[in-house]
């Protein structure tokens, strides 16, 4: 049996994202193919990371940056990269989830 306390890692490829302007509405799904096509919503992302079960990255320009869970000004939870600043702008520039 492996440890079962670390978190199984994911690539975000893929979001659906709103036309809203504040960081924590402009995300409602991600979602990836591995290893085989999943998606699950931005809350279900958030739970995931705090519960610690998954762990997502997204691949930016060749490395890898965790995705880590932000708190908006106005205490909204949302998904972001390590490197971005309040916009999770490298989650926004993925394609749209089918």
């Amino acid at each position: 049996m492996g440890d079962m306390t670390l978190a199984n890692n994911a690539q975000i490829q893929c979001i659906n994202k709103t036309d809203r302007s504040s960081a924590h509405d402009r995300i409602t799904n991600v979602g990836g193919a591995t290893p085989s096509r999943w998606k699950m919503t931005q809350t279900e992302a958030i739970a995931a990371i705090e519960g610690g079960s998954w762990q997502f990255y997204v691949s930016v320009a060749g490395s890898s940056v965790w995705v880590i869970v932000a708190v908006s000004a106005s205490g909204n939870k949302y998904l972001k990269t390590q490197n971005d600043g309040e916009q999770p702008n490298n989650l926004l520039s993925l394609p749209e989830c089918p």
